[in-house]
């Protein structure tokens, strides 16, 4: 049974994006209350008719329903009295203060982790399929390929050999790629070949420093993370590195693929990670002419958005374009944007999209204000 607790640790994700700061910290949540699975947040906002104010209700609702037991979320704004938002800012200010060491993903970029419970179900292709489809619909991208040991993203955008740099004051500067920011491990090894034999505090350490130590742009819009398959260190340090982090699952049609995959889903459920959908991977093999088969079974995707109460995001077919494309460095997305898997993983990256929304173009400048200076004396206004 979820508990108050555990809705509050959940609220501890959604990041002001001006701010930088999660809004229970802020103080913005004035109360929680739990009834019959239904749960309402009485939220408090400096400014109620600030253009962010719709995605911080919509982070609220969809962290809340991630939670086992949740069926509904509702959030009741107020503006916050003058003594309230000196308060906040005071916080603000200190939080800003103390963070010593902060990632360099601005609180405003979307953060979405692709996960798998195993190797072997195509997370990566679709990870940087997803992330070109982005960047091709005209939103400032990033791919992060967290998968330390299996990275595959360099040779699937056609930049394997190539290596990041370091600037003068040692921060890393991601590679670009046709517009696409791209880190990974495989751009930093002189021998792509070799093992990297690391364990643990290595692998979490790896991820901090991918996040810490990159100039990352800070009007990325998405930042996607191609995760290692399973639910070990680099998974459970995203919760702490990125709170505003959630996941996309991959499976394949498979039930024993399916069934991994829940795995997986209960961590992020259980680290506070709302899991936005499910991409079902290799669903189904047609000829040309037009009859199909179902190599590794049916339903597996289906199921599993089911039984998480989230939507499916697409079902990529498989296509030999998608081997070619990866072979070749040439993503499918782009190199054959009409095969049916491209149609598919577009599908799903505009999906995302409306899910998801990028933060709003204009920012609340008087909240700015407060935070750069001393605070005015003049009220709050009244909730639109």
């Amino acid at each position: 049974m979820t508990e108050v607790t555990e809705l509050e640790a959940a609220l501890r994700g959604v990041i002001d994006p001006e701010l930088g700061t999660d809004i229970v910290t802020l103080g913005m949540v004035q109360g929680i209350d739990l009834d019959a699975g239904r749960a309402t947040v009485r939220l408090a906002l400096t400014m109620a008719a600030c253009p962010l104010r719709r995605r911080i209700e919509d982070d609220v609702v969809r962290r809340l329903t991630a939670l086992p037991g949740v069926v509904a979320a509702e959030v009741a704004v107020s503006a916050m009295t003058p003594e309230q938002r000196a308060a906040l800012m005071e916080t603000a200010r200190r939080r800003a203060r103390e963070r010593t060491t902060p990632t360099m993903v601005s609180p405003s970029t979307r953060v979405l982790a692709v996960g798998s419970g195993k190797g072997g179900v195509g997370k990566s292709s679709l990870s940087a399929n997803l992330a070109v489809a982005l960047t091709l619909a005209g939103h400032r991208t990033g791919l992060l390929d967290a998968d330390i040991w299996g990275f595959s993203v360099p040779r699937l955008l056609g930049v394997a050999g190539e290596r990041l740099q370091a600037g003068p004051d040692g921060k890393i500067a991601p590679l670009e790629t046709s517009g696409l920011q791209l880190v990974s491990t495989g751009l930093l090894l002189d021998d792509e070949d070799r093992a990297l034999l690391w364990r643990g505090l290595m692998l979490s350490k790896a991820l901090e420093q991918f996040l810490r130590d990159v100039t990352w742009d800070p009007a990325l819009e998405y930042l996607l993370l191609d995760l290692p398959p399973g639910t070990g260190d680099v998974q459970l340090s995203l919760a702490r590195l990125l709170p505003q982090a959630e996941m996309v699952v991959v499976t394949t049609p498979q039930k024993a693929a399916q069934q991994v995959a829940r795995r997986v889903a209960d961590m992020a459920q259980r680290s506070f990670l709302p899991v936005v959908g499910i991409i079902e991977n290799m669903a189904g093999f047609i000829t040309e002419d037009g009859r199909r088969y179902d190599l590794f079974g049916q339903g597996g995707g289906p199921e599993l958005a089911a039984q998480l109460g989230v939507p499916l995001l697409a079902q990529v077919p498989l296509d030999p374009f998608v081997v070619e494309g990866g072979d070749e460095g040439r993503p499918v997305v782009s190199a054959h944007p009409d095969a049916p898997s491209a149609r598919a993983i577009t599908s799903a990256a505009h999906r995302l999209v409306e899910l998801i929304p990028p933060a709003a173009g204009e920012a609340c400048g008087a909240r700015v204000a407060l935070l750069a200076g001393p605070l005015e004396a003049e009220a709050a206004p009244e909730p639109t």
